[in-house]
């Protein structure tokens, strides 16, 4: 390929629109544009790095046993209503886009496909004698983000590999799950990624149990962490860890302070010479439903500590799943209630600030569209305080020495706090966690039964009996990828492509086109590792030789052949991108030691 016809356009300031250096990058670069907000073009550059990296992962997948398919973008909400997820994926905060077609019929945008995989699986898979199968696909997915940000990090369209795995029991899907886990380590060391496998909340896919795959880089928007001993790794979603011990509260019985002003943890701490972990604080939240009036929570926490919001809605989700809540539908989220609220719902105003665990049931009664009672969650590291200070449900007043005997209101007790960089580790107490920022690029679950029982996706076993198929989901997201690969592989001139995904494994520069000597070499150079087969570039600009090795640098093709001055004595200069190394060969023996680095680098590390 040579410059002149690539389309190439690039930029040398960074875009207003960009925030993260990847994101500069492959604007800069000429490798997308913005259409709309979210919504990117891949440029010829790019669309190249996309294809390469979905050959690794076809590779990567075939040798597995998947079979590819393709499945439709356009999606029924029947199928989304039978797995209970359409009015969570469209009200409310939902990703998903929807729309009517003519006759009045509710579509969605496919933002994941496990409702259609599953239809079709009931349809054609009826004997465990066709079990286990595993399908994939890689195409664009659409989830109508609420912030798009950082480029094709979170966009509103996207392309994503996802496949699907039915199996007869149980065991059988743990092991394509470990199957999988070890194709997905393989893609990503291919890709030139430095990847870390952590445990993850399997959040609206659901599931028994997820991976999560996060590329280290600074950018990243996911906290990951790790035990020191490296043994243990999650993101703060899911990690759970050992809170600090906190510090005892000397009292023998219940005092009320009075407190003016004093609304945070930290004033009144600072106020009255209290340690943070001797205090409960108290947050009283509104969980909202698809069908139902909204359920009011009242939280505990110990002072020192922050809440997990996947957890809390994980316990609310829990608590919908038993007969204490019948007909309420999918949670739809979790917000604070505010002073607003509570006047809306004709109710007497709380005691923000001042808030306590034992805050009854009765500032409740008369609620127009709540239930009239709270569900009571409580950290451990809260319901664990013999003695501790909390608000006193009145207005600029706290108790000292408080126990919850005395308060009468037992809350259920659940892990509800967020794990913090330094807790100590459940495995081994000896270990602290560490932190460090990662880029999601691939999420793998054992969904179990949850989709084959509500759309009915039947096998017959052995033994003659209907049971449901066991599932997996598998995820990775391919432009993510390209992004996060940029955003590990940089520098101060530019991007710096793993030879494996690179658009161009090389590109030949004449350092003046217009010397014939020059031009006739480049070419000459040009067509030979065209014909060994290496995705080479010619510049044949007629830019000056600096606009020339700046663009290149700024691309990131990871080898550079200068044709120049040497070029009457055949001699060039070989510049290798991710060091800046540079040597002058003969150009005669260039191709086969060019050849010799080239092939191992472009296989990456895959496995044989």
């Amino acid at each position: 390929m040579r410059v002149s016809r690539l389309l190439l356009v690039t930029l040398r300031d960074d875009p207003a629109e960009a925030d993260i250096t990847s994101h500069k990058l492959l604007l800069r670069g000429g490798y997308i544009r913005r259409v709309a907000s979210g919504v990117y073009a891949y440029l010829p550059l790019l669309w190249r790095v996309l294809q390469k990296i979905s050959a690794i992962v076809r590779d990567e997948m075939d040798r597995t046993g998947a079979l590819e398919t393709l499945l439709p973008q356009l999606q029924p909400a029947e199928l989304w209503q039978r797995s209970g997820r359409w009015a969570g994926y469209t009200d409310g905060e939902g990703i998903m886009f929807h729309l009517e077609d003519r006759q009045g019929r509710q579509l969605g945008l496919g933002p994941t496909h496990e409702e259609v995989i599953t239809a079709l699986a009931a349809d054609l898979l009826r004997s465990y004698r066709q079990l286990p199968v595993n399908l994939y696909q890689i195409q664009s997915k659409f989830r109508d983000e609420i912030r798009p940000r950082f480029g094709l990090m979170r966009g509103r369209e996207f392309i994503m590999k996802d496949a699907y795995s039915f199996h007869a029991d149980q065991s059988s899907l743990q092991e394509t799950y470990a199957v999988m886990d070890g194709a997905y380590r393989r893609i990503f060391s291919r890709c030139g990624l430095n990847a870390v496998a952590v445990e993850a909340d399997s959040g609206a896919i659901g599931g028994s149990a997820s991976q999560e795959f996060m590329v280290t880089a600074e950018a990243g928007e996911d906290l990951i962490l790790t035990s020191s001993d490296g043994l243990y790794g999650a993101n703060q979603e899911r990690a759970v860890s050992i809170a600090p011990p906190p510090v005892p509260l000397v009292a023998n019985q219940s005092l009320t302070l009075a407190t003016p002003d004093q609304k945070s943890i930290e004033e009144l701490s600072a106020a009255h010479g209290f340690d943070p972990s001797q205090i409960v604080k108290v947050l009283v939240l509104l969980a909202r439903f698809a069908e139902g009036p909204a359920q009011p929570l009242l939280v505990s926490l110990r002072g020192d500590q922050q809440l997990n919001p996947v957890k809390l809605a994980n316990a609310v989700g829990s608590w919908l799943s038993t007969a204490a809540s019948p007909g309420t539908g999918a949670l739809l989220d979790i917000n604070p209630i505010t002073p607003a609220q509570v006047a809306a719902q004709g109710l007497a105003p709380l005691p923000f600030g001042s808030l306590g665990p034992h805050l009854g049931d009765a500032s409740l009664a008369g609620a127009r569209d709540w239930q009239a009672r709270f569900l009571r969650l409580a950290d451990p590291t809260a319901t664990s305080l013999e003695r501790f200070v909390c608000g006193a449900n009145s207005p600029d007043r706290h108790l000292v020495g408080a126990s919850w005997d005395e308060l009468g209101e037992q809350p259920t007790p659940l892990d509800l706090r967020a794990a913090q960089p330094g807790d100590a580790c459940v495995h081994d107490p000896s270990q602290h966690l560490e932190s460090s920022r990662g880029i999601e690029v691939g999420h793998i679950f054992q969904l179990g039964r949850k989709y084959s029982e509500a759309l009915e996706a039947t096998f017959t076993t052995e033994a003659g009996n209907q049971e449901a198929l066991w599932m997996g989901c598998y995820g990775i997201g391919v432009s993510r990828l390209a992004q996060a690969a940029v955003e590990q592989h940089h520098d101060s001139h530019g991007i710096c492509w793993p030879v494996s995904i690179a658009p161009f494994e090389l590109i030949v520069v004449p350092a003046n086109i217009d010397d014939a000597t020059q031009r006739q070499l480049a070419e000459q150079l040009y067509t030979s590792f065209q014909a060994a087969g290496v995705d080479v570039l010619l510049d044949d600009r007629t830019e000056r030789a600096g606009v020339k090795f700046k663009d290149a640098d700024l691309i990131g093709i990871p080898w550079r052949i200068v044709v120049g001055r040497g070029a009457a004595e055949g001699q060039v200069e070989l510049v290798e991108r991710s060091s800046g190394s540079k040597r002058e060969l003969a150009a005669s023996e260039l191709p086969a030691q060019l050849l010799e680095i080239l092939l191992p680098q472009r296989r990456g590390l895959l496995a044989p």
